[in-house]
């Protein structure tokens, strides 16, 4: 596999950010918009790059240049390939002319984050200003996230312990949870199987069942309880999901927990998660047995 070496810019202005529609290139870029920059040229420092490319592209000149993210993408039109991505978020310097486009561009607009996907961008861009709508997402989570202990008096509090696995990963999967009341006993439990998908998704949607029963039996405050690591992170915000095959199942999450009036999310070792591991593992060797079953009688 080859690797390559591109920048981009995320330059932002009264909340939208910038784009540039392609007069050029292939037939899969032709005519969508795209986040500005480009591939570094051997021996070419990234900054570098990207005052270049915004010099050269729109006329426009970088007041400063903070590195925002590094992310590495596969190109769809030949698999071979690896782009490692290097994002800036850029300020200009004030100038009254107006963005004057090259040859390559025949169009420019400011696209509003909040409405994430845009049908005319390019797959890198779509997948890079996924990742920065991201942080608006997660900022107002955060402020408005509320923590609460795991044992509690009140009965409308519950600890959700949620799990996933992936036998092959990707390969076939399956989704558990256990719920457990203010008294530790266990009130609910469940899995599903995934079909073949990556441990990942499992997880998250391990969270989302849980998630699905605590709404089904009216409670309101949830601790969840979760030994991926990852999951936990990108739930709270710290990690940006740059994955784009686990933004819906995230953004479902996200839906459901408006319907509580808390949900916290917490990391706990894999050796006080067995009983969610368990109903993965029951999930996927009751699928197993199925499938052998249907095969023999055939």
């Amino acid at each position: 596999m080859k690797q390559r070496i591109s920048v981009r810019a995320i330059i932002q202005q009264d909340g939208k950010t910038l784009i540039l529609r392609r007069a050029n290139g292939r037939a899969s870029i032709l005519g969508k918009y795209e986040l500005p920059g480009g591939k570094i040229g051997y021996g070419e420092q990234p900054e570098d790059a990207l005052r270049r490319y915004l010099y050269d592209d729109a006329k426009l000149h970088i007041k400063s240049a903070q590195l925002y993210d590094a992310v590495t993408y596969i190109d769809h039109d030949d698999r071979d390939i690896q782009y490692a991505v290097v994002v800036y978020t850029v300020s200009l310097v004030a100038e009254e002319r107006p963005i004057m486009l090259s040859g390559n561009y025949d169009k420019y607009a400011w696209h509003q984050l909040s409405k994430s996907h845009h049908d005319d961008a390019t797959d890198l861009t779509q997948l890079l200003m996924g990742i920065v709508a991201q942080d608006v997402i997660t900022e107002d989570a955060i402020r408005g996230e509320q923590v609460f202990d795991v044992i509690k008096t009140s009965d409308t509090s519950i600890t959700v312990f949620s799990d996933g696995g992936s036998r092959g990963n990707p390969g076939p999967s399956a989704a558990g949870f256990v719920v457990v009341d203010s008294s530790q006993n266990v009130i609910a439990e469940g899995g599903q199987f995934l079909g073949v998908t990556t441990s990942d998704h499992a997880e998250y949607h391990g969270v989302y069942l849980g998630m699905q029963k605590a709404a089904e039996m009216g409670y309101k405050r949830i601790n969840f309880k979760i030994d991926s690591m990852m999951v936990v992170n990108q739930m709270n915000g710290r990690y940006k999901i740059k994955n784009r095959a686990l933004w819906p199942i995230h953004q479902h999450i996200r839906d459901l927990m408006k319907q509580f009036e808390a949900v916290s999310f917490s990391h706990v070792g894999r050796e006080f998660n067995r009983l969610a591991d368990g109903m993965v593992n029951k999930t996927l060797d009751q699928h197993e047995a199925q499938h052998d079953h249907s095969h023999r009688h055939r």
